[in-house]
This record gives C-alpha cells, structure tokens and sequence, in this order.
C-alpha cells in the first residue's frame, strides 16, 4: 500500500494495484464533513481520476463511523454566503464521485448519516457492516436533508425516501440493501475483505471500458427509453472500436485471458 499524499490533514490516500483507498480520516468527529474535509475529498477523488492505472476506488472511514453528516460544529451563526459556499462545495464533491471514470465503493461501518448517508449514495457501489446504520436525521434539528434527498431520491424508491427523510429514523445494513441503497451485506470483520474482493473483480476489466460504460449510465438513467436507447447505441458502437473491446473479443473466441492495454 502506497500512501499518495501525506499532506491531507482530513484523509489518507493510497494504493494498492489497481485499487485506491480514499480514508476519511477524522475518527473523533465521525468523519464528518468540514468544509476543509470535503475540498480535499474532491482533491483526492480527481487525482485518482485523471489516473489510468487505477480501476476502482474505495472510501471508507477511519474509527466507528463511516461518516456523520456535515460537522454541526462550524455550521453555527454563520452568514447565508458561507451555508451557500457549504453546500456548493457539497454538491461538487457528490458530483465528482460520479464523474470520475473509476467506479467507487463505499465501505460503511457504523453510521452514513445526513450527507454521510448521502455520500454513500452517491457512490456507484456499497458495502455495508451487518451493524451499519443509515440516515437523514435532519428534520429532528430543524435542518431538513434537502441536498441528502437528491442522492437517497434516486437511490431507493420515493415513498422509503420521504419516511427516511420526514421521521429521522435509521434503517439497518439489511433494510437499506432490501430497498436499494447497498448491494452488500457482511459481517463487521468481513467489511474489508468484501470490499476489496468486489473493487479487484472490477479492476480486472478494462478501465477505459468500465469508465465509458459509468459515464454512459449516469448520462442516460433519466432518459426517456426511447432516448436512452438512441444515446446507448451510439456508445456502444463507439466502444465496439476501442482496442481494448477487439482485443476482448479476440480472447474470448480463442479461449485466452485478454490483454488489456491499461496493464
């Protein structure tokens, strides 16, 4: 494991292969999200991306949380710009998770909570502890999850979505993957191993690929079908000419393992 920059002061960046691990890094806040600390998420996740030896990258949370929100604590008697510039900073930092050719998974352990639960939304994959926890409790404090919401929205269908968001309360691991917000549920010293193992079967596709193919479906999932298809079309022809699709369909006609120029 490679630690790419040290000078994070709110995270940890390394790599393992073809794998990054994105940790955020403030166990005795939850990890929860300063404004300082989600700047340098949005640092680190495009430094991964404008890297082509990397297939897929991991967030994950240092300590018993993955993540506890945004920090309540500098969100205080502060000025209409600065709330503004907040959530400004938020939604970069959502968009460039999805905008990034590497998938991303999240590994959540304990809570993913307000913009924690709307973090690991936003990821395009979620592996969760058996004990996770997972919420949009700002309506108790007088602060609904508006921005959360766009995340969970599309994440699990709307009626799930307005309880989570109207009563506050949490849902367990095996609730949220029932409705569609985690794709796997595992014991709590399994997480890592888990995750990993699903970040390197990904890896091991072509990335060039695997990042048209992420773009692809975040650009078409709220098409109308007809349009969806017509966009789907021309991406499909387009990746039919990659070097990297003939060579997968050479290795598969010749019973071979494909080489993939990305190694």
């Amino acid at each position: 494991m490679t630690t790419v920059s040290p000078s994070y002061q709110h995270l940890l960046l390394e790599i393992d292969d073809r794998l990054a691990f994105i940790t955020m890094n403030r166990p005795t806040k939850r990890n929860a999200l300063s404004l300082e600390h989600m700047e340098e998420l949005i640092d680190a996740f495009r430094t991964v991306g404008r890297r082509g030896d990397i297939g897929v990258v991991v967030l994950r949370g240092a300590g018993p949380a993955f993540c506890a929100g945004h920090d309540l604590s500098e969100m205080t008697g502060r000025s209409p710009e600065f709330y503004r510039q907040l959530f400004d900073v938020c939604t970069v930092l959502m968009e460039t998770i999805q905008a990034i050719p590497q998938p991303v998974i999240a590994q959540v352990q304990g809570i993913a909570t307000a913009a924690g639960c709307q973090l690991a939304a936003t990821c395009d994959l979620v592996v969760a502890a058996e004990d996770a926890r997972f919420a949009t409790p700002g309506v108790k404090i007088g602060l609904f999850c508006s921005t959360p919401m766009v995340a969970l929205s599309r994440a699990v269908p709307a009626k799930k979505a307005m309880e989570m968001l109207l009563t506050g309360d949490p849902i367990s691991a095996t609730e949220a993957r029932d409705f569609g917000l985690v794709n796997q549920v595992v014991p709590p010293a399994e997480l890592e191993r888990a995750t990993r193992a699903l970040a390197a079967k990904i890896a091991a596709a072509s990335g060039t690929v695997v990042g048209l193919g992420k773009q692809a479906f975040y650009r078409q999932i709220n098409m109308p079908q007809h349009q969806a298809y017509a966009y789907a079309r021309e991406v499909m022809s387009f990746n039919a000419t990659f070097p990297d699709a003939q060579e997968g369909i050479s290795a598969f006609l010749e019973k071979r393992p494909p080489q993939w120029r990305d190694r």
